[in-house]
């Protein structure tokens, strides 16, 4: 079955928490697709992990690029997965229909967002029920703690 972290945003914006998860998931050989639901935030996205300054930058694309199947992150809208990512990232309430293609899903939800909390509550029902490994992440003053 996948792995599927929940990891509660009460510190920072997922522009700000995302690269640094990406970037662990490259640095461990991994690719990974992020799932957004709106256009703004896959720009927002895509601009943050143009900024990042460690590593320099963290190579992606997203619709219209030339062999999206070469980058190691891919940005979409849709549940493409061109580049046959194992990490899959879901922003802004997005759910997976179908985890098994993935071994591990990252949730990201705004914990300061009481609506995105109780979503978020609700995928975790539905998963467990799927009978899903889940763990859920909280954010800490320094780094992320596991709290189940």
């Amino acid at each position: 079955m996948t792995q599927i972290g929940f990891y509660h945003l009460t510190r920072t914006t997922v522009t700000e928490a995302l690269p640094q998860l990406l970037s662990r998931t490259l640095a461990s050989g991994q690719k990974a697709a992020v799932w957004c639901a709106t256009k703004p935030v896959l720009e927002d996205v895509d601009k943050a992990l143009w900024k990042i300054s460690s590593p320099s930058w963290l190579p992606h694309g997203s619709e219209g690029i030339l062999m999206p199947d070469l980058q190691p992150i891919w940005l979409a809208l849709d549940e493409s997965v061109p580049n046959k990512a194992p990490f899959l990232f879901l922003l802004e309430n997005r759910s997976c229909s179908d985890c098994t293609p993935f071994e591990r899903v990252f949730d990201l939800f705004d914990g300061h967002d009481e609506n995105a909390v109780a979503a978020a509550r609700t995928r975790w029902s539905t998963l467990k029920t799927a009978g899903h490994e889940l763990a859920y992440w909280r954010q800490e003053d320094k780094g992320w703690k596991r709290a189940r």
